[in-house]
Formats: structure tokens, C-alpha cells, sequence
């Protein structure tokens, strides 16, 4: 669609984008008052005011309490939300109010950090829409094209992390990828986990007759006296936040690991659980970017960025063994319903997952600052 077609109040967004986007409006800068844009722009407070909760809802700019609005954009920080033409950008400007009122509910209902329910919603729906028939059809082994496709952009937008689509394997939820692990790799291998750890990753492991070894953690991360008597063979970790003890890994920290990798020609699994939620205003680099060829497989899950319903995770294979993991579980078929991941790759190509992961790092920074 044109420019000049586009609403009004669109066409001002556009342009208040490019202007902080640009550096012309700067990190922490007020930007005029509503009833100065209007002047300026020849159209009415309201517009304005339509203009400016799209740039806030996509985390553009900030308001403060009887002082106005102020860009929070950070280039560094913020997970560009695709760019996807007048008609989408229509039908986002019409959807606000009610992503405004979900976040509301949300909040007051006290469900924690999950999507609000009506961009769920009307998701769902959009999805039964576009697909039709294909929701019926079988999966591929490892999850349909268009949603490894889908996660392969949302990674290299937000990570820095570069795969293709055979590189992605689904699956319904991290245990059962743990699961998918102990088949890639052999139970016969000795699994070293973090002490503590998310009970989950020793049970699956220890139920599906691996052996482990448990290496107590410090402040940075597992102790490097623990990493030099290990005899692991596998080494499984959670560098962003690991659970129960909430220890984040030192960037020397993360290199440690890979170097005990290569020494020891150990397969790292990184747990990245929890990671898209960080406060930090600097994503920390992941072990998978730090050694994307042989040594890491990557798992994460949309449990708790969408809702702990949406059983869906994915395992990120090293490029030069995908193929000989990927065989080793041909005969699995896909755990994750077509439906629900049909539903996944709608919010990730909207930009509505990004925009939420946003309005949500947002928040935690706030809430550091003001702690």
C-alpha cells in the first residue's frame, strides 16, 4: 500500500519511528508534547495519541507520569519486529486497543509473563484462516518447514544465532527433547549436570539408564575444579539462569566450557531456558554462537514466553552434525500437534511474539531501576 493511503496516524508513526530509529530523537530524549505533534503535523490529538501507543506497545518510547513521552528505544536491546507493509501495519494500528486491554487483564490477574490472552486469541483464529486443510496433514519428523523457518529468522534477528532449517528439530517440551538427546548421543555416555539443577534433567536422564555426574556450581557458574576432575562425556548446563540457584555463567564462564569442550571432546547441551526475558540491556553471546560447528546443541522452549500450555521446544543441532544426529531419531515422528505449530509460526511472523518478549524486558528493566 502506498504511503499516502495509509491511515494518518500511521503515516505519523512511520515517521516518529524513522526519526528515533535515525538518532534525530535520542536514547532518553522527550519527545514535543501530543498537542505540539499535532500542530506540527496538521492532525488532531487524537491521531497523536493513536500514533503514539504503537510506538510505545513496540517499545520505541516510554511514558512517564505527568512528564510526557521519552524514546526507550535501544538498538543494542531491542528485537526488530519485521516490517511487513501498509496492510499488516493497518491491522495492528486496529488491534491495539485490544492488546492494550489483554496486557491489562493480564497483569491484574496475576498469570505472570505469559501473552496476553486475546493476542492468543485472535491468533488462533488467523490461523485457522490462513491454513485451512494443512492443520490436518502430517508433521515432518522435525516439525513443519514453515516453523523451523520461522524460528531460524526470530534467531538471527534477536540471538545472533545463524541455522538452517535442518539444523531445527521439534519437539513437546524440553523433557521430552532431553529424551531426544539420550537417543542422539547414546545412554551409554556419562551426563554431567550442574548441582543444583532443574530435577527434571537428572530424572529423564537417569530414567532412561544414562549415568550422571553432578558438578557443583559457584557464583559464575560450575566450578573449574569440578570441570577438571569431571570424567563427563556429555555436559549439560543452563548459562543464562540456572534452576533452583539462579546462577548466571560470566562470559569467562561460557568460554571455560567451551574450551573444556574441545580439550575433552565433550558435547555441551545448553539449556537456554528463560534467556529471551533477560533485563540486561547486552543479550549475553550463547555457547551455540560461540561454537556453532560440532560441540553444542542448543535447547529452549516457548513454555514460558507464550504459556506453560504451549508444550513446544526445539533443539538447535551443530551444522556439521545435523544430519547424522537428525537420522539417529528418524523414526520418532513430530510430538508437537500441526495446529499449535502452524499457531507458532503466525506469532513469530507477526511480530507479536517479538513485540512481547519487548514489553516484557522492558518491564524487568524498569523494575531494576526502580528496586
Amino acid at each position: 500500500m502506498e504511503e499516502r493511503r495509509l491511515p494518518r496516524y500511521l503515516q505519523l508513526y512511520r515517521e516518529i519511528r524513522e526519526d528515533i530509529t535515525e538518532g534525530r530523537y535520542r536514547l532518553g530524549e522527550r519527545l514535543p508534547s501530543k498537542r505540539l505533534l499535532a500542530e506540527e503535523h496538521g492532525v488532531s490529538v487524537i491521531t497523536v495519541e493513536h500514533c503514539c501507543r504503537l510506538l510505545e506497545e513496540e517499545g520505541y518510547i516510554e511514558a512517564r507520569e505527568r512528564s510526557g513521552f521519552f524514546v526507550s528505544y535501544r538498538e543494542s536491546d531491542s528485537f526488530p519486529v519485521r516490517e511487513s507493509g501498509g496492510e499488516d501495519e493497518k491491522r495492528r494500528g486496529r488491534e491495539g486497543e485490544e492488546r492494550e486491554s489483554g496486557e491489562k487483564g493480564m497483569r491484574q490477574s496475576g498469570e505472570g509473563e505469559g501473552m496476553p490472552y486475546p493476542i492468543l486469541a485472535r491468533t488462533v483464529r488467523r490461523t485457522l484462516s490462513e491454513y485451512g486443510e494443512r492443520i490436518l496433514r502430517k508433521s515432518p519428523g522435525g516439525g513443519i518447514p514453515e516453523l523451523r523457518e520461522a524460528i531460524a529468522a526470530y534467531l538471527r534477528r534477536s540471538r545472533g544465532i545463524r541455522v538452517s532449517r535442518e539444523q531445527i528439530l521439534l519437539g513437546s517440551g524440553a523433557e521430552y527433547l532431553y529424551l531426544l538427546i539420550v537417543q542422539m548421543l547414546g545412554r551409554e555416555k556419562l551426563y554431567g549436570i550442574e548441582d543444583p539443577s532443574y530435577r527434571m534433567i537428572e530424572k529423564v536422564y537417569t530414567d532412561s539408564g544414562a549415568r550422571i555426574e553432578r558438578l557443583r556450581l559457584g557464583r559464575e557458574g560450575i566450578l573449574s575444579e569440578e570441570l577438571r576432575r569431571s570424567r563427563a562425556e556429555v555436559l549439560h548446563v543452563t548459562p543464562f539462569h540456572s534452576y533452583p540457584s539462579g546462577v548466571i555463567a560470566s562470559a569467562s564462564k561460557r568460554h571455560e566450557y567451551i574450551r573444556f569442550a574441545r580439550e575433552r571432546g565433550v558435547t555441551v547441551i545448553e539449556d537456554d531456558f528463560d534467556s529471551e526475558f533477560s533485563g540486561s540491556t547486552k543479550t549475553e553471546d550463547t555457547l551455540f554462537s560461540l561454537e556453532p560447528e560440532r560441540l553444542v546443541i542448543y535447547v529452549n522452549s516457548f513454555s514460558k514466553t507464550i504459556a506453560p500450555s504451549i508444550r513446544v521446544g526445539y533443539l538447535l543441532l551443530p551444522r556439521e552434525r545435523a544430519g547424522e544426529l537428525s537420522k539417529r531419531i528418524s523414526a520418532y515422528s513430530c510430538t508437537v500437534p500441526v495446529l499449535d505449530q502452524y499457531f507458532l509460526t503466525e506469532l513469530l511472523k507477526s511480530g507479536d511474539f517479538e513485540r512481547h518478549i519487548n514489553r516484557v524486558r522492558r518491564r524487568r528493566r524498569a523494575e531494576g531501576r526502580n528496586s
